[in-house]
């Protein structure tokens, strides 16, 4: 299965909305991240062109903020919390069961675009250990039941292999 084609039309438009800010280049691009879901490679020339700013100057951001992504990711965005408390609470578990239930390796995205698994140094909800985000919602206190609950809400239906 294919990525959704880009519109660029749209990330024309959102470019021509920031081009005049001065401190326009993270709000530019978390706009595009957030229609698109990725930031297109081929679009960084013509952002830095609409900036003023040399293009590796907006390779460099987006490469030093792991929130922005050059690749597209799946509709449900998994981030596990690999933080001390998380971990010492089970979240190696946590990931190995996510892991093992999509058949896919962190950092990926799986072939029909359903799922990306990331793992992420602190999710900030230590209290609810361990933890992980579902594109903006958080699960804590998980176990394997809730993990199976929490990806067939999200697209993985039972018995898909």
């Amino acid at each position: 299965m294919e990525p959704e084609p880009i519109n660029w039309n749209s990330i024309s438009d959102i470019i021509k909305k920031h081009q005049d800010e001065k401190w326009g280049l993270i709000p530019l691009l978390q706009e595009i991240q957030e229609s698109i879901g990725y930031i297109p490679p081929d679009s960084i020339e013509q952002i830095a062109q609409a900036l003023k700013l040399p293009a590796s100057h907006v390779q460099g951001v987006i490469t030093f903020y792991s929130g922005f992504a050059t690749e597209p990711k799946g509709k449900c965005v998994l981030k596990v919390c690999r933080g001390t408390a998380c971990h010492v609470k089970g979240g190696k578990s946590v990931l190995n069961m996510i892991k093992k239930e999509l058949n896919l390796e962190e950092g990926k995205t799986s072939s029909d675009y359903q799922f990306t698994i990331e793992t992420v140094a602190c999710l900030g909800a230590c209290f609810l250990a361990p933890t992980l985000m579902a594109n903006r919602d958080y699960y804590g206190r998980l176990s394997p039941k809730k993990i199976t609950g929490i990806l067939n809400q999200y697209g993985k239906l039972k018995g898909d292999e």
